[in-house]
């Protein structure tokens, strides 16, 4: 029922087309029935020489008004119908993709690619399938079936009709049986068809690592291993329509038995005449469709009602991170962060990700956050941005608690650079310009000159309409992560946080860099996350995070005198710098 309910709120918006759809079908199945009756009227006739040309050609007339009427009643069925399907469809996609865009990031870290894809195409094609032919099929089906017997009852013999139709019944018992086994095996087929997908998607963004790690054969053989699965399903499918579409016909052959010998011994013994004993076999002939309509019916509703409870699913999840009844607008974010003993403890996780950090920036000011990896810096820059929940209390951005500034203004107030430089396959213009609405030529190419990247841009060929490919994947990882830092300048942002941003970038371009956004940033709040110290040694303030807890906490001369992590992570890393120059000048 719930899936019923589901489906039924978007049926409703396109009622008319439905109706529209449904009276012009009952049209076509009440002018259907005409046909085997003038034709026994034409027989009885002939046999009888009762009619003249004249009469015949009349009959003949009426027949060919008869095929008009079906012909542009079938045009107009599948106008209202398919129509609607089709538009149905298209609002489910639409709304669908709106709500994925409100869940929380920890969704996508549950749920693969593959699978959200196949849901977007192959669950809502089957659903269009069940709202559309399936359900032209199932009313032609149950109208056409009652039309017909009626008409035979009432026009040849009800004796006949009775026998006739005994064998229908058991159609109609397996089928809906058939339809319980289809839904169960159309679940198992769609998991499988988003296993392979997912499969095929990861294959084809990891293809560098493939070829480096000299895998192309291994995946080969893991990709066989999910397709012989996903047949596998398929042909499960396939062996039950094998099985069950013989039956039918077999059913409907008895049937038509039935008719010759019983009818035929009817006629001859005159209780019906020749003309209704033809025009009865016509009748048999109509009743096949509906019986196979009914199947076809049934097999697509499991199917649709599989991929309804699939897309379901999606709209069922509900983000975790909403904005609060008591949240309101607040004007314009300066900047200033205060951190009251943060804690955070992952989803699934036992031991918190970072522990009572406390700590207060002030707006215009550079604040590095270093520590090892999986220390937690990630995680706090994720809290600031909402995107995981922070306990009340916790985060206060401008002396608000994060919890009630609107999830709109607190991330429209902070320009971010992830880990991940994710670039969208289209021009570098449309990715720099992609925080704000306007593409501003001038604003783009200041943002670029801060990032260091316009002088590369304007030597690709295309320039600034150059395509990037999907995922950036046609650029380097120093022009994907100063692409990126564009993009995040162009938004020009109170605060801005950069997520190991400088990592793939030379010393050089990285100090020219840094400079830049001294000079830029001027009075804004700046969030460096680094492992070099180099990136981050003229920050105003410098988190050290060790085992998710603040270890120490000063500038960089502070912190060398302390003497401790920083310290030893500072000559580490000058120690490495140094046996890197003495190998270079050896090989050199």
């Amino acid at each position: 029922m719930g899936q019923l309910r589901f489906i039924w709120q978007y049926i409703k918006r396109h009622k008319w087309q439905y109706l529209g759809g449904i009276v012009t079908l009952f049209i076509l199945d009440f002018a259907n029935l005409y046909i085997p009756k003038v034709t026994g009227v034409i027989t009885d006739g002939l046999a009888a020489r009762t009619m003249d040309k004249n009469g015949v050609l009349k009959n003949i007339g009426i027949i060919l008004a008869i095929g008009f009427t079906l012909a542009v009643g079938r045009f107009l069925w599948r106008y209202f119908i398919f129509g609607a399907a089709r538009s149905i469809e298209h609002e489910v996609r639409d709304n669908m993709f709106a709500h994925l865009e409100t869940l929380d990031v920890e969704y996508y870290n549950e749920h693969k690619t593959g699978d959200l894809m196949t849901r977007f195409t192959s669950d809502l094609n089957a659903v269009r399938m069940a709202i559309g032919p399936a359900v032209i099929a199932a009313f032609d089906a149950i109208v056409m079936t009652v039309m017909v017997i009626g008409q035979m009852m009432v026009y040849v013999n009800v004796k006949l009709t009775l026998a006739a139709i005994i064998p229908m019944v058991f159609i109609a018992a397996g089928e809906l049986y058939f339809g319980k086994i289809m839904q169960k095996y159309f679940l198992e087929r769609q998991e499988a068809v988003s296993d392979l997908t997912d499969f095929v998607q990861e294959s084809f963004s990891g293809v560098r690592v493939v070829k480096a790690f000299v895998r192309e054969r291994s995946q080969i053989k893991a990709f066989a291993r999910a397709n012989a699965m996903t047949q596998k399903k398929n042909l499960k499918i396939a062996k039950l329509q094998s099985i069950v579409m013989p039956l039918l016909d077999v059913v409907i052959g008895i049937s038509s038995l039935i008719t010759l010998l019983y009818g035929g011994y009817l006629a001859l013994t005159g209780e019906i005449t020749v003309g209704r004993f033809v025009a009865f076999n016509q009748y048999i002939m109509m009743l096949v469709w509906p019986m196979l309509a009914c199947g076809e019916a049934i097999n697509m509703f499991s199917q649709g009602g599989a991929g309804i409870r699939r897309i379901q699913e999606v709209f069922e999840q509900q983000p975790e991170i909403a904005d609060r009844e008591d949240a309101a607008p607040v004007g314009t974010i300066r900047g200033d962060i205060r951190l009251n003993h943060l804690t955070f403890i992952h989803r699934g996780h036992s031991e918190p990700t970072l522990k009572d950090i406390s700590l207060d920036i002030r707006a215009g000011t550079t604040l590095a956050v270093i520590g090892r990896t999986g220390n937690g810096k990630s995680t706090l820059v994720n809290l600031l941005l909402h995107l995981y929940n922070a306990k009340p209390g916790m985060i206060f951005i401008d002396g608000r608690d994060i919890n009630t500034i609107p999830l709109k203004e607190l991330r429209e107030s902070i320009a971010y650079v992830p880990q991940d430089n994710f670039l969208f396959s289209d021009t570098l213009k449309s990715n720099i310009a992609f925080g704000t609405d306007d593409q501003e030529m001038e604003a783009i190419i200041r943002a670029t000159r801060t990032a260091c990247i316009h002088d590369n841009i304007i030597a690709f060929p295309d320039g600034y309409e150059t395509i990037v490919g999907e995922r950036g994947v046609t650029l380097s990882g120093g022009q994907k992560q100063r692409s990126s830092i564009a993009r995040a300048l162009k938004k020009d942002a109170p605060i801005l946080i950069l997520d190991d941003a400088l990592s793939a970038v030379d010393t050089d371009t990285e100090e020219k860099i840094l400079k830049n956004l001294r000079e830029n940033r001027r009075g804004k709040t700046t969030i460096l996350i680094a492992h070099r110290i180099s990136t981050i040694q003229n920050a105003d303030l410098i988190l050290v995070l060790e085992d998710g807890e603040a270890r120490e906490c000063g500038s960089h001369k502070e912190l060398m005198a302390l003497g401790g992590i920083y310290k030893d992570m500072f000559e580490k890393q000058q120690l490495e710098a140094a046996i890197g120059e003495q190998r270079a000048a050896v090989f050199s």
